[in-house]
């Protein structure tokens, strides 16, 4: 069986027999987990395994571990310090932020690795120019050129971990106020812009091997008219053709609010894929991605699946091994003194 288009997620701490029927489902590829999935280490690590064990090749597990505000694993995990603070070092020693980031990125992916996460969307690429509260601290700074650096050592150390990284969100959110969540963004901006400003981090961390982007849902009527993850200029002209970008294409969440100018769950799901999209994610909507599986149809893309078995995690070691190391001992030490009091896990 090869892995489907889809990424989906379950109710609790451990799977229903009506669960593991659909996750065997050949249109399934995916599993995304969050806080309501977790209770402890040991309990999420069954659950991993689990998911692992119901089909070959294995579906994909992700989560959201980005740091700050969005980190759904925290008990038993080293509190991650938003992206912000390494740009706020980078001001003042660059060097020593490249080193902070590259420290992280291994750290919060070795951890995943240890429980059998195979990805972590991270890191956002996006600018933070004091617009967007949805983006905020979760980018690094506002200059492309420094998002760029920082994001290239933070995905140097999720891939030296064994965890392919994840750019977000295509081609920038950050300079609309309305939150794709709850809202319908919609950027003003000329192509030549957005270009000049927000692609830069995209296309550097392209150049440096980013395995897999997420586009954003939101409209960019000046380039066109429906949102960047469902329409094939942005994925499959800019992104794929003059950016030259051979990794997975992932949807954000299509129950997002941002996504709904795309008809049913059905058409979302349609409209994504056709635009370029190798996996779609159908979150916190259990009848939503039913009726996916129901009315999607038989779905085939070979380019995908070679894309999206590159993603499975690599190496292994078990959490007692990590957690004993000299060098996740150091590592911790050192986020440690990053971190500010950490805010409430917002389920962005």
């Amino acid at each position: 069986m090869s892995l489907g288009p889809l990424m989906i997620d379950v109710a609790g701490l451990s799977l229903t027999a009506e669960e593991k029927e659909v996750l065997r489902h050949p249109l399934v590829g995916g599993l995304i987990l969050f806080s309501r999935n977790f209770a402890s280490p040991e309990q999420v690590t069954a659950l991993i395994q689990e998911i692992h064990a119901l089909r070959e090749p294995r579906l994909l597990v992700a989560v959201d571990q980005e740091g700050g505000r969005v980190q759904r694993f925290r008990e038993g995990f080293t509190a991650l310090p938003p992206m912000r603070r390494f740009g706020e070092i980078y001001d003042k020693d660059p060097k020593k932020a490249r080193h902070l980031c590259y420290t992280c990125g291994w750290l919060m992916a070795s951890e995943m690795r240890a429980i059998g996460v195979d990805i972590s969307f991270a890191p956002v690429l996006d600018r933070d120019v004091g617009v967007s509260a949805v983006i905020g601290n979760r980018a690094f700074h506002g200059k492309p050129h420094i998002i760029a650096d920082l994001a290239h050592e933070f995905m140097r150390g999720m891939n030296e971990a064994g965890m392919a990284a994840t750019g977000k969100h295509f081609p920038g959110h950050g300079h609309v106020a309305a939150d794709s969540h709850v809202a319908i963004p919609v950027d003003e901006r000329r192509y030549e812009d957005i270009a000049e400003d927000d692609i830069l981090p995209f296309e550097r961390m392209i150049h440096y091997g980013l395995a897999a982007i997420m586009p954003a849902h939101v409209i960019y009527p000046k380039v066109d008219n429906r949102p960047a993850g469902f329409s094939p200029i942005w994925v499959t002209e800019v992104l794929r053709h003059r950016l030259g970008f051979q990794g997975v294409v992932f949807s954000d969440d299509l129950s997002m609010e941002g996504a709904t100018v795309g008809g049913t769950y059905v058409d979302r799901a349609r409209t994504a894929l056709a635009a370029g999209c190798d996996m779609v994610l159908i979150c916190n909507n259990p009848e939503g991605a039913r009726q996916v599986i129901a009315g999607l149809g038989e779905y085939h893309d070979p380019a995908a699946q070679i894309r999206l078995i590159r993603l499975h995690g690599k190496g292994s070691h078990s959490r007692a091994e990590l957690l004993s190391s000299p060098r996740w001992r150091q590592a911790a030490r050192e986020l440690d003194t990053l971190n500010e009091h950490a805010s409430l896990d917002l389920d962005l």
